[in-house]
């Protein structure tokens, strides 16, 4: 499993996040999974060459360097549906929560119906893209991010069943890796 950071190309001082965002890769030996992925290390697109490659985003405006990445590489980019107005490109795979994603991945509620968590049940990890994140104080629901008109406790009993799965790790977009016990003060 691969951890970086690097800094957001749209990040405005005085934003509720950091400019720093994280992207994550998880490796089999024989599938490599580039997770919300930015700048991605030479080593890792190296390593993709050998491996059965596919980028992964938890929201579509996560796509950061998925088009750019995903064309040099030649992968497939698998994605939430965009927002309303919005399109993402026509050779992307979209998919929706409670699918199955041919890479091993399952698509679980997030915070919307296009912010989704990703389980990575052959690691035991759970992506969360912006549904949890950390801003220096530990693992934390963002109750300032959630829609208008939706209440925090609906999410959060949403996200709950998460708690049923092996989770060992946890991967917000902003912050880094987090254990179970932080996930579950996350959704307490």
């Amino acid at each position: 499993m691969w951890h970086w950071e690097a800094p957001h190309p749209d990040w405005k001082p005085g934003g509720n996040w950091d400019q720093m965002v994280s992207s994550y890769a998880i490796d089999d030996g024989a599938r490599l999974l580039l997770f919300d992925p930015l700048a991605v290390p030479s080593e890792l697109e190296e390593l993709a060459a050998g491996r059965e490659t596919a980028i992964v985003l938890t929201t579509p405006w996560h796509a950061r360097d998925a088009q750019t990445l995903a064309a040099r590489l030649g992968v497939p980019v698998y994605v939430p549906p965009p927002d309303q107005g919005d399109t993402n490109p026509a050779d992307w795979n979209v998919f929706t929560a409670g699918e199955r994603l041919p890479v091993g991945v399952v698509a679980l509620p997030g915070m919307e119906p296009n912010d989704l968590a990703l389980w990575a049940e052959s690691h035991r990890a759970l992506v969360v893209g912006d549904t949890l994140l950390d801003r220096g104080n530990g693992l934390e629901f963002p109750v300032d991010w959630v829609p208008k008109g939706v209440q925090p406790e609906q999410i959060l009993e949403g996200l709950r069943p998460v708690l049923e799965l092996p989770v060992e790790v946890v991967l917000p977009g902003h912050g880094g890796p987090a254990d179970r016990a932080a996930l579950e003060r996350a959704l307490a």
